[in-house]
């Protein structure tokens, strides 16, 4: 079984009937559909239904029946299996892939990925910053980045 990717946090319980307040951390709120489920620290939780509150999201989960049983999950992280979608880039498949610039020069493995604003950043080996906007392809376990002069000459 491949490692649980965290997804979300149980921020608090909303109203008397177990339902909980949950922060995705990912766009895919599929995560959230009817029947999905997610592995909390108190154990696994079956989405019975979720409706986008605030940013946030309104989720009954079928473990959960009361206001003091939602109050327990309170800041557990959820987590659950990674989605297989060939037409996206996962933070956990990026880990520990080469970096070579258009030209063929090999720039290191890639160790984090660094949440930024204006475009996250692959975090090398070397302690380079390459923006995710400069990657152009990837071929293998290599990604290939057009990085623009000087950005690999402080390192």
């Amino acid at each position: 079984m491949p490692p649980l990717l965290e997804v979300g946090r149980v921020d608090r319980a909303h109203g008397i009937r177990g339902e909980t307040v949950v922060t995705l951390w990912t766009n895919r709120s599929e995560r959230l559909e009817a029947g999905s489920v997610l592995c909390a620290e108190s154990g696994s939780l079956t989405v019975v239904e979720a409706r986008a509150f605030q940013r946030r999201w309104i989720v009954r989960f079928a473990e959960v029946g009361d206001r003091s049983m939602a109050e327990s999950l309170r800041g557990q992280v959820l987590r659950a299996e990674p989605i297989s979608d060939p037409d996206e880039l996962w933070v956990h498949d990026l880990i520990g892939m080469m970096v070579r610039e258009a030209d063929g020069t090999e720039r290191g493995r890639v160790e984090a990925v660094q949440a930024n604003p204006a475009s996250d950043l692959l975090v090398l080996e070397s302690g380079a910053l390459v923006p995710l906007a400069f990657l152009v392809g990837q071929a293998e376990d290599r990604l290939i980045v057009e990085a623009p002069d000087g950005l690999f000459d402080t390192v």
